[in-house]
């Protein structure tokens, strides 16, 4: 059935790896009968975790499209995996979701994962609720917690609940903006008297959330300041209105695996997050102007989309996730994408739960639901009417921060693993296929090492290919550091015509790739074997004399020879050429050069010393240090080889908080050791 924009809620359960957001979702979906039994991270049989790799490892790998219904309003659920490696997965479902619930454990501190999805919403101006999951474990610290939050995020952190403890466990809970306290049991939430021992607290929270809701509406800030204080109904406005502006973060609280809290969740989310039609202004860029257009997420409008996800399966094709932004999307209808200039047939039109895919004749502005067989439509492509014409912003997805050289783990499937290599990176878009123009590898570039490794087995499982990785090669260079001349001559006698070409070169250092020229006086070397002299030495330039690497910032120069008139030839001057520059380079003290990257690394102020340090043992140079926000950017130059794994170790100082660009910037003469254990 359609649903109008103002019954949906797009929700996207985000926050630190292994604090409950598929057991949340599960339940979810279990409390609105979309399922009859909730399932078990563990056991492998939640909707939202399905993929093989997700069950193996119990945890999720890609972001998860479902959706129930609560309160006559539908909820679109994308469960969203929490592991660092999975960023882009996350930055498709901002693109989709109309706010964001952040699931935190009760440890009475605040994690990496709850710190970055807080701050991603400030930045994608996304309103927020924070869930405290796992009420009900041994030592679960809720006001340790919730301070945490009001330390981190002064005048933002916004508690709507009171949990009720007992013997240390969670077993009921008291709503501060209705006054109401519930016990749990077995058929749901019961209301029951406030106990007299926390109406003190509740006072305290309800004034709180008064001078909030205050703040957040001037109307009601003028009524607070002549009356002291506002009706029940006006302090829930004015805290709709904070959560709509990011003013006002909501913290609830329950057990996921317990189903405790989670119907309150859902209803404070039907009253509080903003509807599909309440969208803040979704801007577009018309194709044929140039000009920047408003979106209003009304069923009158024309039909407008975005692609936010792609899954790639061999059996049954592409399927596209799609976010209907504006109009009525019917299937059948023929929509125009205008990062591609072309027409796609809209043939099969379906809502999601986790693998399974119902379908539907249409899909109304502000729903979420997925579209099978496209054939030029990809992750962050617009969909459009086409008379409109309008673009939506591609979704931003990082760039890889770690490579690997990747082959065929048997010979002769070379194509069978680069064809489902390039299915994948279809898929996610955090992931790229790409082939290094100096050693000849093929690379994979990914997020950190289990994204690559899911990719590989990903590759085995979907498409029945098997790859290997491996550490990819440097692109060492050889040149030298001193002017040196050599001899060659090349003489070979084999009855009839013979073979006679004899060359004399000076070899010195260039600040060019390479330079050839010719001081030859006298005809000492003929006009037509002075090309094929300058040919020997350019073939030789790939294999340097030191460890085979390929010759650069040389130059070459043929001032003297002897040629014979019936047994020279190109071939026998090519021949003495490549005699003299082996001959010429040895004695030119000739050396290695390594690629120096340029790095920018950001980290906050706490984990700079160790950063600092770590740069010093991979021969890193600091060039500048600048502070951005509560960030320390740092400027600095490192050997590629020093670095190949230095998104696994920045992880790993910084908790996760750290990030880096590195890009080739030139070349430099390597250390003595790294020559000697090059050759060696």
């Amino acid at each position: 059935m359609s649903v109008s924009a103002k019954d949906i809620r797009n929700v996207a359960i985000i926050g630190h790896s292994g604090e409950g957001k598929t057991t949340l979702c599960e339940a979810m979906l279990f409390n609105g009968h979309s399922l009859s039994r909730m399932g078990r991270v563990d056991n492998g049989t939640t909707v939202s975790d399905f993929d093989p790799e997700e069950i193996a490892r119990k945890m999720s790998i890609s972001l998860s499209v479902t959706n129930t219904y609560w309160r006559e309003t539908k909820i679109n659920i994308l469960d969203v995996p929490g592991f660092l490696d999975f960023e882009g997965e996350l930055n498709e479902a901002m693109r989709a979701c109309g706010a964001a619930l952040i699931v935190m454990g009760p440890t009475g501190g605040v994690t990496v994962g709850t710190e970055k999805a807080i701050n991603l919403c400030m930045k994608s101006e996304k309103p927020m609720v924070i869930f405290i999951n796992g009420m009900d474990k041994e030592n679960a610290d809720y006001h340790g917690t919730v301070e945490a939050l009001r330390e981190a995020y002064p005048a933002k952190i916004a508690p709507i609940q009171l949990p009720i403890i007992k013997d240390g466990k969670m077993t009921g809970i008291i709503n501060a903006l209705t006054e109401k306290a519930f016990k749990f049991s077995q058929t749901g939430p019961e209301e029951i008297p406030i106990p007299d021992d926390m109406k003190e607290e509740l006072d305290q929270m309800e004034n709180a959330l008064i001078e909030t809701a205050a703040e957040n509406d001037d109307v009601l800030l003028e009524k607070y300041f002549e009356v002291g204080g506002l009706t029940r109904e006006e302090t829930i406005q004015g805290i709709r209105k904070g959560i709509a502006n990011m003013n006002v973060i909501p913290v609830m609280a329950g057990s996921a695996l317990n189903n405790r809290g989670v119907m309150n969740l859902m209803n404070e989310l039907v009253k509080y997050v903003p509807k599909a039609a309440e969208r803040r202004d979704l801007l577009a860029t018309d194709v044929e102007t140039g000009k920047v257009v408003t979106v209003e997420c009304t069923e009158d409008g024309p039909v407008t989309a975005q692609v936010f996800k792609t899954t790639v399966d061999p059996f049954v094709g592409k399927l596209n996730y799609i976010k209907v932004n504006s109009g009525v999307l019917k299937s059948g209808t023929t929509l125009y994408n205008p990062n591609t200039g072309t027409t796609e047939r809209i043939a099969g039109l379906y809502v999601v739960n986790g693998k399974k895919q119902e379908p539907v004749s249409e899909l109304t502005a502000g729903d979420i639901g997925a579209v099978a067989k496209l054939t030029n439509t990809g992750t962050g492509d617009t969909l459009c009417e086409e008379g409109v014409k309008f673009k939506f912003d591609e979704i931003p997805f990082p760039r890889p921060t770690l490579y690997m050289a990747v082959y065929a783990k048997v010979q002769g499937t070379e194509d069978k693993v680069f064809s489902g290599l390039n299915r994948l990176a279809e898929e996610d878009k955090s992931f790229v296929v790409t082939k290094d123009s100096e050693t000849g590898e093929s690379l994979i570039g990914g997020q950190g090492e289990v994204h690559l490794d899911i990719i590989v087995k990903k590759l085995k499982s979907k498409f029945g290919a098997e790859a290997v990785l491996k550490t990819p090669k440097i692109a060492y260079r050889e040149t030298i550091l001193a002017t040196a001349t050599a001899e060659g001559k090349y003489k070979k006698q084999t009855g009839g015509h013979g073979q006679y070409g004899h060359c004399k070169m000076r070899f010195e250092p260039s600040d060019k790739p390479f330079e050839f020229a010719e001081e030859v006086v006298g005809g000492a070397v003929p006009k037509q074997y002075i090309p094929a002299v300058e040919k020997g030495i350019v073939e030789c330039l790939s294999n340097g004399v030191l460890a085979g690497y390929p010759v650069m910032n040389i130059k070459a120069v043929l001032y003297d020879g002897s040629y014979h008139d019936v047994d020279s030839s190109e071939a026998a001057f090519k021949a003495a050429a490549e005699i003299a520059f082996k001959e010429g380079l040895k004695a030119a003290k000739p050396t290695i050069l390594e690629p120096i990257c340029k790095m920018r690394i950001a980290v906050p102020e706490k984990y700079l010393g160790d950063v600092l340090g770590d740069l010093t043992k991979r021969r890193g140079r600091i060039i500048v240090m600048d502070a951005k926000d509560d960030m320390q950017i740092i400027t600095a130059d490192a050997p590629q080889a020093e670095i190949l794994t230095y998104a696994t170790s920045l992880r790993s100082m910084t908790q996760g908080r750290g990030k880096f660009t590195a890009t080739f910037d030139r070349y430099e003469q390597a250390p003595e050791n790294v020559i000697q254990s090059l050759i060696k």
